[in-house]
């Protein structure tokens, strides 16, 4: 009889058919191509699932397996758990019931001596950071010179005029 090493997660705040449909994805695969299948997955089980499933291969390594590579996903069964029932306010006084359902996982890995991976995983790398602009090296916008300033006139923001002109030109506010 082959070795077995199960890892049970309990009370995860899933719906089970949603649980079970990435369950689905990985039963049958070698441990780290299943692992590499969770990884870019990116619905919402995928992430208790691959903990679920790094907590299996541990258990299998404590217990004394040397092999980690044949190790396969042999089952993923996915019971549901206990309910919580709420209900949410209707029309006319009424109320509609809504199930926040519940998970148990129970993921089992086997052993096969013949199983050969196609890939092994590596670490992602990390992400080199974007490099900085200096500040000297940056070119500022030039600012658009109104020929009453170029002729050395003081400027008049504060007079009279330049505020009606302001106040009624045809776009008012779009500065001056």
């Amino acid at each position: 009889m082959e070795k077995e090493y199960t890892a049970k997660l309990s009370y995860l705040r899933m719906a089970p058919r949603k649980v079970r449909s990435v369950g689905d994805l990985i039963k049958g695969l070698p441990a780290n191509e299943a692992e590499a299948q969770l990884l870019m997955q990116t619905r919402r089980p995928s992430k208790p699932l691959l903990k679920l499933l790094r907590s299996a291969v541990a258990n299998a390594k404590n217990n004394g397996l040397a092999e980690l590579h044949h190790l396969y996903v042999v089952n993923v069964r996915v019971d549901g758990g206990p309910m919580l029932k709420r209900m949410l306010p209707r029309a006319r006084g009424s109320a509609s019931p809504i199930q926040k359902k519940m998970s148990h996982v129970t993921l089992v890995l086997g052993v096969n001596e013949k199983l050969k991976s196609r890939f092994t995983i590596v670490p992602p790398k990390k992400k080199k950071p974007a490099p900085t602009e200096d500040p000297k090296t940056r070119t500022a916008k030039k600012r658009s010179v109104k020929p009453e300033q170029e002729g050395g006139e003081p400027n008049k923001k504060d007079g009279k005029n330049n505020f009606w002109k302001r106040t009624f030109s045809r776009k008012a506010g779009m500065g001056e």
